[in-house]
């Protein structure tokens, strides 16, 4: 194991109701109430939050349509909405799209120029407003995490900014919450954890990390086993809070702490994807994920080739790599996730511009030994 720094300041309050007891932590602020679609008024977590607020004696203004994929025009109406009503606070209700969303907002609120220019390197984020969160959506793991994703739609770009400032004051993480999630949303949010979690596991340099395995397989395992059962009752509680935390830990920078540098190639093909197609970033990922390890398994790629027969063994029972990933893609179609790109009707003729989008991102993380050749083979084994 090598060294290490785990730091996370974020505060997690887990548990049914909780959602009643945002208001208690935001006392005497203005917020920005941020959410997606309607939903929560249907469901009733609107309802516990305005209430919560009310209660304490908060104020807010609402600023809500956040997309599955967030937008940077959106962005931009909501930090001038912000400025406007001269909030204090951002609080997002929602999943990591809406998160993600008050991330670039808390941060463009002070900047002077456009915020895009954190997501390309042009500028640093330093001051920030303080974020606080009411999770609906479990899959990203930013509720506990300094990270965010934005898409650009004039420049066709989903690229991301982290920061200190940016990790959330306050998460409420409600199982309840989650009881009407769709199945599809159900199986994306599941496959965006798990790949969050074996990106580390598959690309980290450090072969001695038999705590840090061991946490990812188990977690790998139980997100299987928890979606299996929301599958088939979709208000299972226990269920839903085993998914609702594995997610969280799944990206809060504890599953890679001592597995030295790692990569998240997967994810920056996927992001392209969503980019250009507007697909779920979930099925972005089910589709990228299988046809990546096949690509490594082909090549023989050190560390990633030689660990999916222990990642086979641990999850599936199985040891040859052929068998270990397709009993993956079977899991996958099994929940309804796709793992082929005909799925959701991208041709094999844009292999092309896909692969010249995904480099952008590529050389932004220094992916470097992802060329516009090798993203294309990859994709092409997952059409």
């Amino acid at each position: 194991m090598k060294s290490f720094v785990f730091y996370n300041p974020t505060k997690i309050v887990f548990g049914k109701d909780k959602t009643k007891s945002i208001g208690n932590y935001l006392h005497g602020k203005k917020c920005l109430l941020l959410y997606g679609k309607e939903s929560i008024k249907k469901n009733g977590i609107y309802n516990s939050v305005v209430e919560s607020l009310n209660k304490n004696g908060v104020m807010f203004v609402e600023k809500y349509g956040v997309k599955s994929n967030p937008i940077l025009s959106f962005v931009h109406e909501a930090i001038e909405l912000a400025r406007k009503e001269k909030v204090d606070a951002v609080l997002a209700v929602g999943g990591g799209s809406v998160i993600d969303t008050a991330k670039a907002i808390a941060c463009g609120f002070y900047y002077q120029g456009d915020v895009w220019d954190y997501f390309t390197d042009k500028a640093k984020i330093g001051d920030a407003l303080p974020l606080y969160v009411v999770l609906t959506l479990a899959a990203t793991a930013s509720e506990m995490n300094n990270g965010a994703v934005i898409t650009n739609e004039k420049t066709q770009q989903k690229f991301n900014i982290g920061a200190e400032s940016l990790y959330p004051k306050i998460s409420i993480l409600d199982p309840v919450n989650t009881f009407t999630v769709p199945k599809t949303y159900t199986a994306y949010g599941c496959v965006d954890a798990m790949v969050h979690l074996l990106e580390g596991y598959f690309t980290q340099d450090e072969i001695d990390t038999s705590i840090q395995d061991g946490f990812v397989e188990t977690m790998v395992k139980t997100l299987i086993e928890s979606t299996g059962k929301i599958m088939n009752k979709a208000d299972d509680f226990n269920a839903r809070a085993d998914f609702m935390w594995a997610a969280t830990l799944a990206l809060n920078g504890l599953t890679t702490a001592g597995t030295g540098n790692h990569g998240f190639p997967n994810h920056m093909i996927g992001h392209s994807l969503s980019a250009l197609y507007d697909i779920p970033h979930g099925a972005s990922l089910s589709i990228v994920f299988p046809a990546w390890l096949m690509y490594h398994a082909k090549e023989k790629s050190q560390n990633i080739s030689q660990k999916i027969p222990k990642f086979g063994k641990a999850i599936f029972g199985v040891e040859d790599p052929q068998k270990t990933i397709e009993s993956l893609k079977q899991f996958f179609n099994s929940i309804g996730a796709p793992t082929r790109l005909s799925q959701v009707d991208i041709p094999a003729a844009d292999l092309d511009q896909i692969a010249g989008n995904a480099v952008m991102l590529a050389n932004k993380w220094g992916l470097t030994e992802y060329t516009k050749g090798v993203i294309t083979d990859i994709l092409g084994l997952g059409t």
